[in-house]
């Protein structure tokens, strides 16, 4: 690290924003990926306002040096990490919620304010956010942004990017711009907001978001099912889809858990088609919660999925999403890998929307396992393109998923991307190596 960045920082943002003890940045030099390789940044720059995320830029320019934005650091693949000598941009401190105005139904907000701390917020307005995803209480609005992440009820409601009306955010060139509308409708030019959504800091470092909002939803009905396997409970996804139902939550393992939130008889007819759905396929038990408490605990028991999973080992978690009509093929095959890797597989889902959470497990200390788990992570890549799907449904590409996206999208795809790359960041400044790899020399086809 460049010994005058770091004095030029010191002396240019107020005390306690650099960090260089290793002790400290050590802290910040990852995400929760396994396996995903990170190096040792340098310094850690936690900066409170956007004219200083401007400045960190615009220093690490001068001096050629990567930044790599980073929020609360709850990825699962790679895209966070710190590489060797790099600064690592937290914006941790940046967690203001600025204004939620009831009439427009949105809110502004600094991107490192928690999921849940936006939605507690909005629901004392009569409002709700729906992006949801299971590290909601930990993850960080800037983060969900730049993955542009999903959760439960992106089933019906949609991901992230269907919430963004705008963005601020500081270009690899270091200017400090705005995108986006705060109006319930706006065509003019193109959508620069939807292209960062989803740009893993590749492109911009947010400073601010402006999030659609909609009204507080009816309460929710659930609907549980035991099934003997996760094919037979891939069937009852299915037929939950063919029913003609889009419920507010479905999510899978060998338990289905399944939700409405369609308001009066409604929601009660659209609850009992789901059970006799999931009789149909094959559970072995369904039934209607009368207590909502309890159905709670039910869907913050398959939050905790995965810290449970990471006590027997290392976690290596996928994320592909197939066609509704595909999740019993691609559940099926999933078995299948497992089996001939001799890999432990965990399958948790948001199964009303294909996108499937194969949570690869090894023993501690295995080499050999983490081998094989490494051989059928790209397996379930290749099964899932194969059915039509694609190799992320919401964790982003990040390190993890590279090769998939260069084989889903292909070479002239490739080329696309590194050109808006290219634009915004023509000094390869940003997250370098994420996403679309590292840069080829000149004339290279990626």
């Amino acid at each position: 690290m460049d010994s005058e960045l770091i004095a030029r920082l010191r002396r240019d943002l107020p005390e306690g924003r650099v960090l260089t003890d290793p002790a400290v940045t050590a802290g910040y030099a990852h995400d929760e990926a396994e396996w995903a390789p990170h190096g040792s940044p340098a310094a850690v720059v936690r900066p409170r306002t956007a004219e200083e995320v401007q400045h960190v830029v615009r220093a690490c320019l001068d001096h050629a040096v990567p930044v790599v934005t980073r929020g609360a650091g709850t990825g699962l693949s790679g895209g966070a990490n710190a590489m060797d000598g790099s600064v690592v941009l937290s914006t941790e401190a940046m967690n203001a919620i600025k204004d939620i105005d009831p009439l427009e139904r949105l809110a502004v907000v600094e991107p490192g304010v928690v999921n849940d701390d936006l939605r507690t917020a909005c629901a004392g307005h009569g409002l709700w956010y729906p992006p949801d995803p299971a590290s909601a209480p930990w993850s960080t609005i800037g983060g969900n942004v730049a993955t542009n992440a999903g959760g439960l009820c992106c089933v019906k409601y949609g991901v992230t990017r269907d919430y963004v009306l705008g963005l601020q955010f500081v270009t690899g060139t270091g200017e400090l711009v705005r995108v986006g509308r705060r109006t319930a409708k706006g065509v003019a030019g193109y959508d620069l907001t939807g292209l960062l959504v989803g740009s893993e800091g590749t492109l911009g470092v947010i400073t601010e978001v402006t999030l659609r909002l909609r009204p507080r939803r009816a309460p929710e009905h659930t609907v549980a099912g035991h099934f003997a396997s996760v094919v037979d409970a891939g069937r009852a996804v299915t037929a939950v889809a063919a029913a003609g139902i889009t419920p507010s939550a479905l999510v899978a393992d060998v338990v289905l858990l399944g939700r409405t939130d369609a308001p009066g008889r409604a929601g009660d007819e659209e609850a009992e088609t789901m059970r006799r759905c999931f009789e149909e396929a094959g559970a072995t038990w369904a039934a209607r919660s009368t207590d909502p408490q309890e159905a709670d605990a039910l869907f913050e028991a398959r939050r905790l999925a995965y810290p449970a999973l990471e006590r027997l080992g290392p976690v290596l978690t996928e994320d592909v999403c197939v066609p509704k009509s595909a999740v019993p093929e691609m559940l099926g095959r999933i078995h299948a890998i497992a089996e001939r890797h001799g890999t432990l597989i965990a399958n948790i889902a948001h199964a009303g929307d294909g996108n499937l959470h194969p949570l690869l497990i090894t023993p501690p200390g295995d080499e050999p396992a983490r081998v094989r788990a490494q051989a059928a992570f790209h397996d379930i890549i290749a099964e899932a393109l194969a059915l039509g799907g694609t190799v992320t449904g919401e964790h982003g590409v990040g390190l993890l998923k590279r090769d998939g996206l260069r084989a889903e999208v292909g070479p002239e795809v490739m080329a696309l991307n590194r050109a808006v790359k290219d634009a915004l960041d023509p000094r390869g400044l940003l997250n370098p190596g994420k996403v679309l790899g590292p840069r080829a020399p000149l004339g290279t086809r990626y």
